[in-house]
């Protein structure tokens, strides 16, 4: 290729970048290690400097990246600073040690180094350390990422990835452990704490909750990853998992529940999704911490209000509802209802301490979850759904405990006290149970199935809670199951009866919703 023969690694120009630090970093721009790159061939080579663990790179090509510069030296060891004269052509590179600097030169004086198909000159400094300031805040960012991922011990291609991915201002979120519902506005004030936040997409990819979020400028992506990743936005739950997109820009089409670009309010909701509401437009460009407060750094766990508002949709984003657990659900048929059909209901939600249904309006009961934030989940999921034929209103009590009755007193079994129940869903941390909460649907998720239960006896077992099985589906272990009935509301009745069903073997079937179709 024309020009390899320029390359001159380990020898040093006599003009060796002047007096370099006598003035600001601001003037860089009049600093070099020798001549601009249209001259080298002008000048006389002189005397090899001294190795230095900061070297000199020349004839860079005009678009050239600080990131593409950093990916020379990464095999060798790691990259302390950086600094690109961009006019002239040319950057100096700043290793950790002297070591990996001369390794670095060694090694390139056999193998021409080239960025972009263009070789260029990599040359020992007369410097021994780059004093650059921070103002520089993309190359900064960049170079603590790469720190971040090199000291993790993860292989060379994970910090590649890093470099590659450093110039998008688009990262890729992934909640783990997904106990309550994580909104796209949710994560527009978590992360617009570390930048102007323009776009949002939100999407389910192999059943887990995903979003792309577009910041206005990558050293903001870098930011938030470095600070985010890894936290937690709740307590002990929904993990945010970050890396960068390989996109660069997203389109997005719809302002909605589902997708937002907030550069763009006059965008339409799109067909089926619930337009924006005008006050909650006008928010958009504003910082608000409503939900979050102040991050530093790290998260805060959301308050129990803003987890209702913020997964229910149906409270204003400042939350205004209280912080009791306990939950006033009224309208139910009292000619039907009892303490253990609410407590497998909303155990579906959260561990069910106790349920009082009321003695003088048995169309009512209270409902005690372990936490507050368990009933805002639950408030957000069955308000509004039909229960034994009637639509069930749930909203927050005023009550902070469910009281139990008094030493002999009979209440005619409409107070059951479930603390120590064994079928509490989600006491045991980490498991399954909290990435698999789901809305009430038509299908219903089933799990521990013996080996010699059939798909026809499942299917008789279903029809004979009332309702009529459209469709099912075991999955490969035949442990599990997919069935469909014809409602929602059936799929509720159906979990009531049959959640815990005795299947023989002392063998219990557990029934949960699931977001799949068949």
């Amino acid at each position: 290729m024309d020009g390899i023969s320029d390359v001159a690694v380990g020898v040093k120009r006599g003009s060796d970048e002047l007096s370099m630090y006598n003035s600001p970093i601001s003037d860089m721009s009049s600093i070099s290690d020798g001549a601009s790159n249209g001259s080298d061939n002008k000048k006389p080579r002189v005397e090899e400097a001294p190795p230095s663990r900061v070297l000199h790179i020349r004839k860079l090509p005009n678009e050239a990246s600080d990131t593409e510069v950093i990916a020379l030296g990464l095999p060798f060891g790691k990259v302390t600073n950086i600094l690109t004269l961009k006019g002239k052509n040319q950057a100096f590179l700043e290793m950790g040690t002297e070591e990996a600097a001369i390794t670095m030169v060694n090694y390139y004086a056999t193998v021409n180094p080239h960025i972009r198909n263009v070789p260029v000159i990599i040359q020992y400094s007369n410097h021994k350390e780059l004093k650059t300031d921070a103002g520089n805040q993309r190359t900064q960012a960049v170079l603590q990422a790469v720190s971040a991922v090199q000291a993790s011990g993860s292989p060379s291609s994970d910090v590649q990835e890093v470099l590659a991915a450093a110039s998008s201002p688009v990262l890729r979120i992934i909640i783990d452990n997904m106990f309550y519902p994580v909104t796209l506005d949710v994560l527009q004030q978590i992360f617009s704490k570390f930048g102007t936040v323009m776009k949002i997409i939100t999407f389910t990819k192999n059943n887990q909750f995903q979003a792309l979020l577009q910041f206005s400028d990558p050293v903001n992506a870098q930011h938030a990853k470095l600070a985010l990743d890894g936290q937690n936005i709740y307590n002990s739950c929904c993990t945010l998992r970050i890396d960068f997109s390989k996109l660069v820009n997203l389109n997005v089409k719809y302002n909605n529940d589902k997708s937002r670009d907030y550069t763009r309010p006059e965008l339409p909701a799109g067909d089926g999704q619930p337009s924006l509401d005008h006050a909650v437009a006008a928010a958009f460009s504003k910082d608000s911490n409503s939900l979050l407060g102040k991050i530093p750094g790290a998260l805060n766990p959301l308050s129990a209000a803003a987890a209702a508002a913020a997964a229910a949709g149906r409270v204003a984003l400042a939350g205004q509802a209280g912080s009791s657990g306990v939950l006033l659900v009224s309208n139910l048929n009292e000619e039907m209802v009892t303490p253990q059909s609410l407590f497998t209901l909303f155990g579906v939600y959260g561990d069910v301490q106790r349920v009082k249904i009321l003695y003088n309006k048995k169309d009512s009961a209270l409902i005690q979850m372990s936490d507050a934030n368990q009933a805002q989940l639950a408030m957000s999921h069955l308000n509004g759904q039909k229960m034994y034929g009637k639509i069930i209103r749930v909203t927050l009590s005023k009550h902070q405990t469910v009281a139990l009755p008094r030493d002999g007193l009979d209440d005619q079994g409409l107070t059951k006290d479930y603390a120590n129940s064994p079928l509490h869903r989600f006491k045991k941390p980490g498991s399954k149970n909290f990435q698999n909460i789901f809305p009430p649907s038509a299908t219903l998720h089933l799990s521990n199935i013996p080996p010699d239960v059939t798909e026809d006896d499942l299917r008789l077992l279903f029809s004979n809670a009332g309702g009529t099985v459209k469709a099912f589906k075991f999955f490969q272990d035949r442990k599990m199951a997919l069935i469909q009935m014809s409602t929602v509301e059936e799929a509720i009745q159906a979990l009531i009866d049959l959640h815990n069903y005795n299947m023989g073997g002392n063998q219990h079937l557990r029934v949960s919703f699931s977001k799949s179709t068949i």
